[in-house]
């Protein structure tokens, strides 16, 4: 065997260019200001360097393969000359921080065939030449001594290439952004970002020359600042544009993704960027991954991912089947269940393709082959998607006779609708290609163009031209269910006429106590919980969700009744939602007993907290304390972990994240050993009949003096919201005062700016509660820790406020606490009516198929929809909240 020998220099800066590590793994913490995160550790697996400047290696061949290998697989700049093949589709070029990849992908479920795609966790967000870039898989991508990046098969012909020849390209590289940059020098020459194919990446401008595109469909922005979907680039089948008191001639706008998930439009005539759109999961998660991409069904979205899996966040076109084409020509799209699923109009059509039924139909039988004479299928509730341009020159005002006649007798009519919503509009469908809606709530009839006999679908209930015979099982059956259903009627009537007899009452009490104890919710009926409040004569007190009483159940159990007020839910949504909260158990949650549901009446029925609520004791006047009312500070202490305990398992261990809204001391009991339990945790939602498919709340009731800033920008309400309130709790658990409270103490301030400034002085006991001070021994470093992790909580940035689950750390004091920047020195928010619950409204996350109703503020800017796409109605936040765009 041949020997190679090779010299290498072991100084120092040599060893950062000699071979590269063999594998190579970089911690990488989130940007969390307020935890004082380790540096990251990188792992590197290097050959030992010997004791003298000269190393002697001896390779056999497999060593040289996998050298070559690993320094093809680096982040260093890409040199002409250097390329990338499908037969090896492991070996890529990487971003610094392995995040990002540029090399081969495969086709699934073509396996034989490849990409060169741009990817995130496997994720593909860019393809070389979009959906026509297909390789054969002894293709490879080369960067050219020209400059020319090109992608050619095994014959040599060209499948994609850059354009880049002549123009100095002298290196190119992935950066941790994910833009795959060719260069001259310092020089950007091209890049991805200026090329997209079918997704916009964080921190990527695109401007009115890019395009996305994807199979016949394409996204655009215009020079109005209008964002679109096209069809086969003629059809504009969803538009949103700028509100129209936005008066500025755009010059250049430019559309942009935050991280934090807002999709937003900038252009130098706009003051500040206007929001276009939000992702559902807006500013939660530090390792959440967002990015927008044109699907191949012609819907634009927003994808948040984590651990490798993307979830949709936000689609512009809220219903599928309002996408033009996305059935294909002569194709009927319908729902089953939430699925869109697509057909063909009747059995005088047959599918192009049987697997893939997107690909529309065609008749059996041309018209211009049909032997006898044409006729109109009817389609009922049905409509053929009209959408511009063809919406001037195909509309009609005729009735719905007369749209089908006009259509049958007409040589270049193919099909129509009539609407029925008063309108009295009829489409004529004259191009050869048409795109078909069919659904219970569509008031129109459609009507297209067959060869005769007309041939319908079979009916689903029903068969076509049989007679139905009875069978012997039926009659033994509609018998025996007669007989069933007598028994259960007399049953019923026994109950009803014994149902207050004491001996039935205690069975029920013990079958109630039995269902309580095994976590499910016990229904009660009104008359019940009348008898066990007495009337509802005890009042315990009173909240932004109703009135609460104390009672006494039949078997001696004694609970809380709240009244709730306000809810304009139904029966079965109502149930839905308490079954919800009475599956969350945690010992820092007050537990939910049963519920009554009769008619308008709404109750839920709590255990009950001996020592009440914990505004009693930190806002009674220590004079006016009864004895052993008195809270010290490792009472407190213990309250607030528990509180934040409680905040915790809601945000983040329940299935689905449930977000309080209103978090202040009336809202944390107090059991008879002074543990917290959060209450009324669920009822904002329960309070809201809108739709939350995607999490942020649009209707909720809060508490004036523990809101965030984000409900005066009319951002969506996130967990973060309820950070703030937490923090808001913490100072008044520290202080024993309201934090709205402006006094000559607080020298006219705002009291957590004033609390602020005195911790800032080295001064934290002047803010201590002096019912507290004056008595004990207090943990200063503790109470420290408590006001500095309050002040985290209440910033006014959502990125900026950690979690709970790092809340619950901070106090704990495993995770450092930094010091907070300091609190603004007030909002709107702060009034004179502080400490009342009130209601508010928040923008809205989703796109509705309304017209967008008038802003609140002639100063809001908000995007507007067309009538004949989905709208929405979100509103122009504040500048200091949009302009982060990190967690």
């Amino acid at each position: 065997m041949k020997h190679v020998t090779f010299h290498l220099s072991l100084t120092k800066q040599s060893q950062k260019s000699s071979f590269p590590p063999l594998s190579q793994q970089s911690t990488q913490h989130p940007p969390n200001s307020f935890i004082s995160n380790a540096p990251p550790h990188h792992h590197h697996h290097l050959i030992p360097p010997p004791q003298n400047p000269t190393m002697i290696l001896f390779f056999n061949p497999l060593i040289l393969f996998f050298i070559f290998i690993t320094t093809t697989t680096t982040a260093a700049d890409i040199l002409p000359g250097q390329s990338l093949s499908a037969s090896n589709p492991t070996v890529k070029w990487s971003s610094p921080n392995n995040t990002f990849s540029f090399g081969f992908i495969s086709n699934t479920p073509n396996t034989n065939t490849f990409f060169v795609a741009i990817t995130y966790n496997d994720i593909p967000v860019w393809k070389a030449g979009g959906d026509t870039g297909v390789a054969d898989s002894t293709a490879t991508i080369t960067l050219l001594s020209d400059g020319n990046l090109r992608l050619v098969n095994a014959s040599g012909s060209v499948v994609w290439q850059s354009n880049t020849a002549g123009r100095g390209v002298t290196s190119a590289a992935i950066d941790d952004s994910g833009n795959f940059v060719l260069r001259n020098g310092t020089v950007s020459v091209w890049s991805t970002f200026d090329n997209p194919s079918d997704t916009i990446l964080p921190g990527q401008n695109f401007t009115v020359n890019n395009v996305l595109r994807s199979g016949l469909y394409s996204f655009r922005l215009i020079d109005s600042g209008n964002l679109t979907l096209r069809w086969n680039d003629s059809i504009v089948y969803w538009t949103l544009g700028l509100n129209s008191s936005v008066n500025a001639n755009l010059t250049s706008p430019s559309l942009g993704l935050q991280s934090i998930g807002i999709l937003s439009l900038s252009d130098p005539r706009l003051s500040s960027s206007v929001i276009m759109a939000y992702s559902s999961d807006y500013a939660e998660g530090p390792d959440i991954f967002r990015f927008t991409k044109l699907d191949n069904d012609g819907n634009l979205r927003i994808y948040s991912s984590s651990a490798n899996n993307p979830n949709v966040r936000w689609a512009a076109v809220s219903d599928q089947c309002q996408v033009f084409g996305y059935c294909g020509n002569l194709g009927i799209c319908s729902y089953n269940g939430s699925d869109p699923i697509c057909g063909c109009p009747s059995q005088n059509f047959d599918p192009i393709d049987p697997v893939d039924s997107r690909k529309g139909c065609r008749r059996k039988v041309e018209i211009e082959n049909c032997p006898g004479s044409s006729t109109m299928l009817e389609l009922d509730n049905a409509r053929f998607l009209t959408y511009p341009p063809e919406l001037s020159s195909q509309v009609f005002f005729i009735g719905i006779s007369a749209c089908r006649l006009n259509c049958l007798v007409s040589g270049s009519c193919i099909a129509s609708t009539s609407l029925s919503d008063g309108t009295g509009l009829c489409y004529l469908k004259v191009p050869s290609f048409v795109s078909g809606y069919q659904s219970p709530a569509l008031p129109s009839t459609s009507f297209l163009k067959v060869c005769g006999p007309v041939a319908p679908n079979p009916s689903g209930g029903s068969g076509t031209g049989t007679r139905w015979k009875l069978r012997p099982w039926v009659v033994v059956v509609a018998v025996v269910g007669t007989l069933f259903g007598l028994v259960i009627a007399e049953l019923g009537l026994w109950f009803w006429c014994c149902r207050n007899s004491p001996k039935l009452g205690v069975l029920s009490a013990q079958y109630a106590l039995l269902e309580y104890a095994s976590g499910a919710p016990v229904q009660f009926s009104y008359k019940d919980l009348q008898r066990a409040t007495k009337g509802f004569k005890e009042k315990l007190g009173a909240g932004g969700f109703g009135a609460v009483y104390r009672g006494v159940l039949a078997n001696r159990t004694t609970v809380a009744v709240k009244q709730l007020e306000g809810i304009e839910q139904g029966e079965k949504q109502f149930r839905m939602e308490v079954a919800t909260i009475s599956s969350t158990h945690h010992l820092n949650l007050v537990r939910l007993i049963g519920f009554c549901s009769e008619g308008r009446h709404r109750l839920l029925v709590y255990e009950y907290m001996k020592n009440s609520s914990l505004d009693n004791f930190l806002f009674t006047p220590e004079e006016r304390l009864q004895s052993g009312k008195m809270l010290n500070w490792e009472s407190r202490f213990n309250i607030a972990l528990g509180t934040a305990r409680g905040i915790t398992y809601l945000h983040e261990e329940c299935r689905d994240c449930i977000v309080h809204c209103d978090i202040k001391p009336e809202n944390i009991l107090l059991d008879e050993n002074y543990n917290a339990k959060v209450s009324d945790f669920g009822l904002a939602k329960l309070v809201n009949p809108k739709d939350h498919r995607y999490r942020t709340l649009t209707s909720v009731r809060g508490t004036r003096g523990y809101l965030a800033p984000e409900w005066l920008a009319n951002l969506p309400i996130t967990s973060k919201s309820d950070v703030y309130s937490f923090g808001m709790v913490l100072l008044e658990i520290v202080c024993g005062r309201r934090n709205f409270e402006v006094s000559e103490q607080t020298n006219r301030k705002k009291f957590s700016v004033w609390a602020y400034e005195e911790v800032d002085k080295g001064n934290i006991e002047a803010i201590i509660d002096t019912k507290i001070l004056n008595h004990e021994q207090v943990d200063m470093v503790q109470v420290r820790r408590v006001v500095e992790v309050s002040f985290w909580c209440i910033q006014e940035q959502p990125s900026q406020r950690p979690m709970m689950g790092k809340v619950v750390q901070m106090l704990e004091g495993v995770a450092e606490v930094e010091k907070a920047p300091a609190p603004k020195a007030g909002t709107a928010m702060d009034g004179s009516v502080a400490g009342t619950s009130v209601n508010m409204s928040s923008s809205v996350s989703t796109f509705a198929p309304s017209m967008l109703q008038p802003s609140s503020s002639s100063s809001l800017q908000t995007p507007k929809g067309s009538s004949f796409a989905s709208g929405m109605n979100v509103e122009k936040v504040s500048s200091s909240l949009l302009h982060s765009d990190t967690m």
